[in-house]
């Protein structure tokens, strides 16, 4: 199993169209075979920084994610909206 975890910050003024593009990329990647947990977290000190928590079963199911057209799309949409984002990979220890 692989985990990420992205932290994002957004501009302000832009959180409903953030959110807006998080619901749409979060059922398909949800679908993807080898996802086991796709969830989007707002934080409730500072509304314009995101969370992602995402396991995937594997590399490969975490490479055809950043593969696949849904991502793309979302990758494209949040491009004007974010201030910065930090991705981290993670594998268990126990």
């Amino acid at each position: 199993m692989i985990v990420l975890i992205v932290h994002a910050i957004i501009k302000p003024g832009a959180e409903e169209a953030y959110k807006q593009v998080c619901r749409e990329v979060t059922e398909p990647s949800r679908k993807e075979p080898g996802c086991l947990q796709y969830v989007i977290h707002q934080s409730t000190e500072n509304p314009l920084h995101y969370a992602f928590y995402e396991q995937y079963a594997d590399q490969a199911a975490l490479d055809a994610h950043r593969a696949s057209p849904h991502f793309a799309r979302y990758r494209a949409a949040i491009e004007p909206l974010v201030e910065s984002r930090s991705p981290g990979l993670f594998v268990p220890i126990v």
